[in-house]
C-alpha cells in the first residue's frame, strides 16, 4: 500500500439521526465540534444527521417531507415566476 495515502484520524464517531432519534457508532474521520455520551458511558464525537437509513423513505416505505430552511416554499416561489407554472 502506499504511504500517506488514508487519513491518520480514524477514531469511534457516533452518528445520530435526529428525525427518528436513532444512532450508531462506526469509525470515521470527519471533523466535527460535538460530542455525545454513548451507552458504554464514554464520549465520542457527534455527527448530526437529518436523514440515514432509519428515516430515509427507500429503507422505511414511508414518504416523509424534510423541509430545511424552507428549500421546498423557495423552490415554488422561484417556479412560480417561470414559463412552465400554470
Amino acid at each position: 500500500m502506499k504511504k500517506d495515502t488514508h487519513p491518520e484520524n480514524y477514531r469511534l464517531v457516533v452518528f445520530k439521526d435526529f428525525s427518528v432519534d436513532e444512532s450508531f457508532i462506526t469509525r470515521s474521520c470527519v471533523a466535527t465540534k460535538d460530542t455525545i455520551t454513548w451507552e458504554d458511558g464514554k464520549e465520542y464525537p457527534l455527527i448530526k444527521l437529518e436523514i440515514s437509513n432509519r428515516s430515509h423513505p427507500f429503507f422505511t416505505g414511508k414518504m416523509k417531507f424534510v423541509d430545511t430552511a424552507g428549500r421546498i416554499d423557495k423552490f415554488n416561489k422561484k417556479f412560480a415566476n417561470s414559463k412552465f407554472a400554470k
